[in-house]
């Protein structure tokens, strides 16, 4: 039998091919429309964490690669689309390593009318496509830092915090008591929790000040966004929120994403105003989640580094 790496390379990409017929049985068997907007637009996905590429074109102009369809897609629910998915390449500045790669495709996918928690339940559907009927955990981000990280931070100062990652040992940076909390806490999730989850698991209830475009509420006293993130074996695997559809609420939030980038050195992004005049012609009610296909190819395959499941990776191409 060939084992080399070459046939190995092959055999994963066929069944990459198969995967990809998969996931459109997937949702054509749930009446969700498969779309196909572009990857080059003329405002940018704002966020305060990911890099958007520029694009000069000729004649002076700019355009920016989409680190996610998800603008574009809001505007054809705007506009009635109804159900709607996408695989697509998206791109992601200084994105590098073994889980990284600047480019790499996601299924996005938005319902409307279907609840948050129905949302959920899809979404771990769709992963065991690729994983098969591996049990579940579910945790609110509350629970899952007090559990994994031994601190209330509802009720915790910034240096409770701060002490409880020290606690587990990890090294902070030099200016780790500047940080803001929402900094700290992400701190707690990526190198204090998200280790030791195990298995197949989903963190829901995101505090309010990480509510990105989620819509947010107050549950157990507490103000949070109705966001989850699915992970398998502390891998993070999909992200996805009941989404936002003020569109005042979702400048103010675009222009406090821009002064936060500003305050970490980064490149202030220009405001999508396509986008918000589809907030503001109207977003139905409905929930949306973004899956990474490339991360679970390489847990299906219990690979080490997305080169193994890509055709070609940054390093590689």
């Amino acid at each position: 039998m060939n084992t080399s790496p070459a046939s190995e390379k092959l055999k994963v990409l066929r069944d990459r091919a198969s995967m990809f017929t998969a996931v459109r049985d997937f949702f054509e068997k749930r009446g969700v429309l498969e779309v196909d907007v572009p990857v080059l637009g003329k405002g940018a996905p704002i966020d305060t964490h990911i890099d958007v590429m520029a694009i000069p074109l000729q004649g002076g102009e700019r355009g920016f690669l989409h680190t996610s369809p998800e603008y574009a897609m809001k505007r054809l629910l705007s506009l009635g689309a109804g159900d709607i998915y996408q695989m697509s390449h998206v791109f992601r500045d200084g994105e590098i390593g073994h889980l990284h790669n600047p480019e790499f495709t996601m299924v996005e996918w938005y319902r409307v009318g279907m609840t948050f928690p129905q949302l959920i339940d899809e979404t771990i559907a769709f992963i065991r496509l690729f994983l098969g009927d591996t049990p579940l955990y579910t945790y609110t981000y509350r629970s899952a830092v007090i559990e994994f990280a031994g601190v209330d931070y509802v009720t915790a100062t910034t240096q409770d915090l701060i002490a409880a990652a020290e606690k587990h040992g990890t090294h902070l940076p030099a200016d780790a008591p500047r940080w803001d909390r929402d900094t700290i806490l992400q701190y707690l999730m990526g190198f204090v929790v998200e280790p030791k989850l195990q298995g197949l698991c989903v963190i829901r209830d995101f505090p309010a000040t990480q509510s990105a475009l989620a819509q947010t509420t107050v549950r157990d006293h507490e103000p949070i966004a109705e966001r989850f993130e699915v992970y398998f074996k502390g891998t993070e695997l999909a992200n996805g929120f009941h989404e936002l559809t003020d569109p005042i609420e979702q400048r103010r939030r675009f222009h406090l994403a821009n002064s936060q980038r500003q305050e970490m050195g980064k490149t202030t992004l220009p405001l999508d105003e396509q986008f918000l005049n589809a907030l503001e012609r109207g977003l139905p009610d409905c929930c949306g989640v973004a899956v990474g296909f490339d991360r679970l190819m390489l847990l299906r395959h219990d690979k080490k580094s997305l080169e193994d499941v890509l055709p070609f990776s940054w390093k590689t191409i």
